[in-house]
């Protein structure tokens, strides 16, 4: 087992054994951001399902109304008018087939990808290089479109994809440790509605089983799930 550094272990001290209402759990993860770098929020879900049975698998994106807090880089595979498009955008790469062999070729200088469905058949190729990155172009991710203005937009200004993993759990970047406490909290309501909302048809049984939140280099803090899915937005926002 990985050895606790002290700053960690003292920061752990602050947690204690049990659920915290929604607001408690995120005022305890602001606390307990004490890294000597901007650290991030997470919430670590999990769900019951089973992602090997293909109507328990969940991948979806969620728009945080408060943003991320990162600077996202932006790259589209697009034909034609549609790489212009791109650029006037937003986007901060665009290309097309020799945007393709640039990323062969190791070229990995963006966060998200988004291609057009007719370059589907090219990008397809890349999957090996893509998808281990999560950078794999899919329609349920919403990076898959003809419309790049309204997707490039989205994702600059907070849209997020996500997806459960092998085990059932969910692992979302939710904002900064820096952000007011209502922002963390209309971002992470917002996550919660998207997960119900996107409940896979095949998930019986107890669907959310339990959220943590942490920063980046904090200790885990359980929420109370049922006070955040009994929370209403316009409590907090």
């Amino acid at each position: 087992m990985k050895k606790q550094s002290r700053r960690l272990r003292e920061l752990s001290q602050k947690v204690e054994d049990r659920v915290y209402i929604p607001i408690e759990a995120l005022s305890l993860l602001k606390e307990t951001a004490t890294a000597k770098f901007p650290e991030s929020a997470e919430a670590h879900i999990r769900l019951g399902i089973d992602p090997k049975y293909a109507d328990q698998q969940l991948r979806t994106t969620v728009a945080l109304p408060k943003g991320t807090g990162q600077t996202i880089r932006v790259a589209v595979i697009a034909r034609g008018e549609k790489v212009n498009e791109a650029t006037i955008s937003g986007a901060d790469i665009a290309g097309s087939e020799e945007l393709i062999d640039e990323i062969q070729k190791g070229r990995m200088d963006f966060d998200l990808l988004i291609a057009t469905p007719d370059m589907m058949p090219q990008v397809a190729k890349l999957g090996r290089l893509l998808g281990p990155r999560g950078l794999m172009p899919s329609p349920k991710g919403g990076t898959v479109t003809f419309d790049l203005p309204q997707a490039i937009a989205d994702f600059k200004a907070g849209k997020l994809e996500f997806r459960a993993d092998r085990t059932g759990i969910v692992h979302v970047l939710f904002g900064k440790a820096s952000f007011p406490i209502e922002d963390l909290l209309v971002n992470l309501k917002a996550l919660q509605e998207t997960i119900d909302r996107n409940r896979p048809s095949g998930a019986k049984g107890r669907y959310w089983r339990s959220v943590y939140v942490s920063s980046t280099m904090g200790p885990s803090i359980e929420v109370d799930i049922n006070a955040l899915r009994d929370l209403k937005l316009g409590d907090v926002a």
